[in-house]
């Protein structure tokens, strides 16, 4: 491998740290000021907290790590994820590959790159995310070769903020998504979970901004910006089922709860949606029929087997004050949005939830309940952080109602499998249910369990799913232990156990709404993701904790964890670098969600070392290491076990309290069992 070309910081100058004006000089010497703070320079404010009244902060160089000196080398890899073929092309200066560009310069478009790399692995790419590199007009060829390569060196360091791109494919290309169907498919969702779909579009610059979500009934309408798809069709294809439930929780929080009612009359089914004209309907909601004004937005929102169109408007402009890191205050004013016009409760709603406001912070402000109150502790008079108030300013949602500000008695639980299968249950507090202690905690709070019906893995049985697949509808998190078991630690003897547990399972959740999803994740499998890594020349860190031998014990983790990582080879193993996903799909669903940032991540820090340029043909038949990794597993149950899997072989290591123990280096995990 040569050596890559090596040059100074251009952002630094190749003093490891930049000069620049502090933040306050946006808003000058004045302890109150309005706007963003984004005009020009002016006066320092005197009583700064960052700069002293300098007027200037020193900053250390984020984008050559404090060395001074940056690596000018982008490689972009292109692999086959069904073959584990990989072809790369190294961009260096003197290397590039110029093209004019209609406005007369030069510019370096590895789109045609990305292409071939994709035809040489058999692969089928799309919406590659490459750069094109844009040389700046000094740049011309008649220019001595050193001027040239000193040019075309900065034209690559603006892109090497991720300087390995990998771009995945397959030997078959991926269906296309049809929009029609897309939509359907939500709308179904919609009406399964019983909640709303969104479709929105408000204006940005002189365009429209397209987004597709899922609401709880109630929820206000975001502020900012929510979209930035440019049309419906570009939306749908975009959004999927995860993406449309990502952020149900954030949006949500204001809502009021209510019960469900899902034996109420339903529409028989979702009928095909004419994208194109749902689509002219909520641009021509944009414009306000009386005045011909131009609103901000407009919304289409699917509920009860119909959609309802409604347009967006500005509604009482909100003064906020914000401090800043200088001491200063900040006072700006926001226009929320409105909808012009609210939607019928649906039929499924039924009567109003109780509720009562949380005890441990305030709404509309950042008071938060101190950690010298946290067990139910009395404030501690001498405290440092709430000088004994038992509250204190935090950025963090509180821990006792997740923002939301209020304990719900009802918390309203609805199991997925996300396609035809749905459980509704309704948890209230109060209910007298027998719950026998199962445990005592360290500090003598009793542990108890509450019957099948409390308990998320038993429903995820009844629907045909593990207990170790079930995950928030919202960002795919893992459901603990707690509610997986219906376990309960109770503040004290005698206490209501099924109200603390609707309080532990409401926390956060939107509209008293926790909505669980009961199916196997879609990943691919692990020789799959091997060979893809053995291409790529990295390493694949796998590794499996047993716990099995704590079920029953509702103090510890109990079952499998898993955790799949690329790493570069010789990348060190760290003690505390434990498996926590429960289940190795899960694991693997990750690692190929990450694994785009993980290969940019392993990009080596000294700019002295070059970025591997790997390139790979399509690997034979690998054998599915998991049955020896759980064999290996339960040879070491209680401790952590990582294989690292490389081209020459795979290494075999234990956490132990006192570090990380190699075990065996052996070309074959089956060889293994041969010491």
């Amino acid at each position: 491998m040569s050596a890559a070309p090596v040059v100074v910081c251009p952002d630094c100058d190749g003093m490891t740290f930049t000069l620049r004006p502090c933040r306050c000089t946006a808003y000058g010497n004045r302890f109150l000021v309005d706007g963003d703070g984004f005009g020009p320079r002016q006066e320092a404010y005197r009583n700064c907290e960052q700069c002293r009244g300098a007027g200037s902060v020193a900053y250390p160089c984020y984008r050559c790590g404090r060395r001074g000196r940056r690596r000018a080398q982008l490689v972009v890899s292109v692999a086959n994820l069904d073959t584990g073929a990989v072809a790369s092309h190294q961009v260096v200066p003197g290397g590039l590959d110029l093209r004019r560009d209609p406005a007369g310069g030069w510019v370096v478009d590895l789109a045609d790159r990305v292409r071939d790399l994709a035809a040489d692995v058999g692969a089928v790419v799309s919406g590659a995310d490459v750069p094109a590199l844009w040389l700046t007009p000094e740049w011309q060829p008649e220019l001595p070769a050193a001027r040239r390569y000193e040019l075309e060196a900065e034209a690559i360091l603006r892109a090497d903020h991720a300087p390995w791109r990998l771009v995945l494919g397959r030997s078959v290309a991926a269906p296309t998504v049809d929009p029609v169907a897309r939509l359907a498919r939500l709308c179904a969702l919609a009406d399964l979970l019983l909640i709303d779909l969104v479709v929105e579009a408000r204006r940005q610059g002189g365009g429209f901004g397209w987004d597709i979500r899922c609401e709880v009934p109630g929820s206000p309408v975001p502020a900012g910006t929510t979209g930035w798809y440019l049309s419906l069709e570009e939306a749908l294809s975009h959004t999927d089922v995860a993406g449309a439930l990502t952020g149900l929780a954030a949006r949500g929080l204001a809502a009021p709860a209510r019960r469900l009612r899902p034996d109420s009359p339903r529409p028989p089914g979702v009928a095909a949606v004419d994208v194109d004209q749902l689509e002219r309907r909520v641009l021509a909601d944009c414009v306000d029929p009386s005045s011909g004004d131009d609103l901000p937005g407009a919304q289409a929102i699917w509920r009860d087997g119909r959609w309802w169109h409604s347009t967006l408007r500005p509604g009482e402009p909100e003064e906020i004050l914000a401090e800043q890191p200088t001491g200063q205050v900040v006072r700006r004013v926001r226009v929320p949005l409105t909808r012009g016009y609210e939607t019928p409760a649906p039929s499924w709603l039924g009567e109003p939830v109780d509720w009562r406001p949380c005890p441990d912070c305030r709404p509309g402000g950042r008071l938060r309940v101190c950690d010298c109150r946290l067990g139910g502790r009395t404030a501690e008079p001498d405290c440092p952080h709430c000088c004994g108030a038992g509250l204190r300013p935090s950025a963090l949602p509180c821990f006792t109602c997740g923002g939301s500000h209020r304990l719900h008695r009802t918390v309203l639980v609805t199991v997925t499998d996300l396609r035809h299968r749905v459980v509704h249950l309704a948890w209230d507090a109060g209910t007298p249910e027998v719950a026998p202690l199962v445990a005592t905690q360290p500090g003598g709070k009793p542990v108890v369990q509450l019957p099948d019906r409390y308990r998320l893995g038993a429903w995820a049985a009844v629907l045909g799913g593990r207990p170790e697949d079930l995950a928030d509808a919202d960002g795919g998190f893992e459901i603990d232990r707690d509610l997986r078991d219906g376990y309960v630690t109770l503040p004290w003897a005698g206490a209501d156990p099924v109200g603390e547990y609707v309080r532990r399972a409401g926390r956060g959740a939107p509209a008293g709404r926790l909505i669980v999803v009961a199916a196997r994740p879609e990943a691919p499998p692990l020789p799959e993701m091997l060979r893809l890594t053995l291409g790529l020349d990295l390493a694949l860190a796998v590794a499996v904790w047993d716990l099995r031998h704590n079920a029953g014990d509702p103090l510890r983790a109990d079952g499998l964890r898993w955790s799949v990582e690329v790493k570069p080879r010789d990348a060190p193993l760290h003690p505390e670098d434990l498996p926590h996903q429960p289940s190795l799909a899960i694991a693997l669903s990750w690692c190929v969600e990450s694994l785009t940032d993980a290969v940019a991540g392993v990009a080596p820090a000294d700019p002295a070392t070059p970025i591997p340029v790997p390139c790979a043909g399509a690997a034979g038949f690998v054998t599915d290491p998991e049955p020896d990794l759980l064999r290996l597993a339960a040879r070491h149950a209680g401790q952590a076990v990582t294989v690292r899997f490389t081209r020459t072989g795979c290494a075999v290591h234990r956490h132990d309290a006192d570090g990380v123990r190699l075990l065996a280096e052996v070309p074959d995990l089956r060889d293994m069992w041969c010491l």
